[in-house]
């Protein structure tokens, strides 16, 4: 969580939006956040755009055991494919300088950073170590998800076998997220916007 001189900061970096992906209930202040003052946020547009729907019955079945992997990823366009257009919808339509994020950084964040990366044509390798960097930060920190984080556990050599398993999921999301796109139903001029956001200066 930022500090009131680190959100005055990140102003002056340039961020214009900020886009949430937690769920509703994971949204506030917890203990030991730092108190903001208001006026630290002015100018800011904060939109909650979550892409999952963690009280969906089928999401709940089928993503809730793998929610630490990228595994559950195609299965969370699949299931939930207007809520993942949404949310890259949201990006797409925000004034250049948008922040991401999740609760952990990780899951959600690290879905769509992988299809927003490979969109803009970043190379799959990078990518995955993007996403792996992302894990090792991980492990071993306290989440506020709704299942059990095998991650929060884990040794170094687990961490770094979980990342040799996963690596080819994150590589193949980005090599070909055009695949997701069309799942989704993401419109073309939305591909292209969100690539700009990203090559464009």
């Amino acid at each position: 969580m930022l500090t009131d001189e680190g959100w005055d900061e990140a102003r002056h970096w340039g961020l214009s939006t900020v886009v949430d992906l937690r769920c509703a209930y994971e949204v506030g202040t917890r203990e030991g956040d730092p108190q903001i003052d208001e006026d630290s946020l002015s100018g800011l547009v904060i939109v909650n755009a979550p892409p999952e729907d963690q009280d969906d019955p089928e999401f709940r079945e089928v993503c809730f055991p793998i929610l630490d992997s990228p595994a559950y990823w195609r299965h969370n366009w699949r299931i939930l494919p207007h809520l993942v257009r949404e949310t890259l919808q949201v990006i797409a339509n925000a004034e250049v300088g948008v922040l991401v994020h999740c609760s952990a950084g990780r899951d959600r964040t690290g879905m769509i950073s992988a299809l927003l990366l490979g969109n803009a044509g970043v190379s799959p390798e990078d990518v995955a170590e993007d996403y792996a960097q992302s894990v090792r930060a991980g492990a071993g920190a306290k989440t506020h998800a709704p299942t059990q984080d095998r991650q929060a556990s884990w040794s170094a050599a687990q961490v770094d076998q979980w990342i040799i398993e996963t690596t080819p999921i994150v590589r193949e999301t980005a090599a070909h997220t055009d695949v997701a796109f069309d799942a989704i139903g993401l419109p073309q001029e939305a591909r292209k916007r969100l690539r700009a956001i990203l090559t464009q200066a």
